[in-house]
């Protein structure tokens, strides 16, 4: 069965392995995980756990929100997201998580939203090469030909200059290095998405092996 909590990115550090290799990790703040709603097959048609994490003002929560929180007798809560194919025996309303369930040795999938980058050109958003350098040439970081002349026209999904980031970005497999109960922080080797102090998403991961 699946499970998950969620979390704010503090940044990265590293730490040495037992047998002295140094590794990168992520360093991810998950404290006051709390059930805000278990949604069934009869009433919902499946099987979930939704999930509420950081406090919102008061002030910036709207009646509704305040009301469902109300339910699972916690606060409102910035960041909601929902964990499916749980075990909805282990878990009940209003019932806060902590790091414990995960542990090292893990495999996870990590979700954040990526860093927004504003609008970018080609050779950054795409990775394609620039043009030549020297001989008066005018198109050193702009785009070759985008069409061709039988259809006279530019094909749908063609790589062209525009927003960068900013968009729901998984990335899968990766290791629980540390888990620390007392601060409430997970360590996850490499690098997870999103910028520092962007919150994440933590699930089993899907094509653990």
């Amino acid at each position: 069965m699946a499970k998950g909590i969620l979390g704010r990115k503090i940044g990265m550090t590293q730490l040495f392995s037992e047998n002295g290799e140094l590794v990168p990790v992520t360093v991810i703040q998950a404290e006051g995980n709390v059930v805000l709603q278990k949604k069934t097959a009869e009433n919902d048609g499946y099987e979930a756990i939704q999930l509420g994490f950081a406090d919102k003002k008061e002030s910036n929560a709207k009646k509704p929100e305040k009301g469902h929180a109300e339910k699972a007798e916690t606060n409102p809560k910035r960041f909601i997201r929902e964990i499916r194919d749980v075990n909805l025996d282990n878990y009940e309303l209003g019932q806060e998580l902590s790091v414990d369930v995960f542990e090292a040795g893990e495999a996870i999938d990590v979700t954040g939203t990526s860093k927004g980058k504003g609008f970018q050109g080609n050779i950054k958003r795409h990775n394609q090469s620039s043009g030549p350098k020297t001989h008066g040439s005018h198109s050193k970081r702009e785009p070759g030909a985008i069409g061709v002349i039988d259809p006279m026209r530019v094909f749908k999904g063609m790589k062209l200059p525009g927003q960068m980031g900013g968009k729901t970005v998984t990335i899968q497999n990766l290791e629980v290095v540390k888990v620390d109960t007392e601060n409430n922080v997970i360590l996850v080797k490499g690098n997870v998405p999103g910028a520092k102090k962007s919150f994440v998403e933590i699930t089993s991961a899907v094509k653990a092996n």
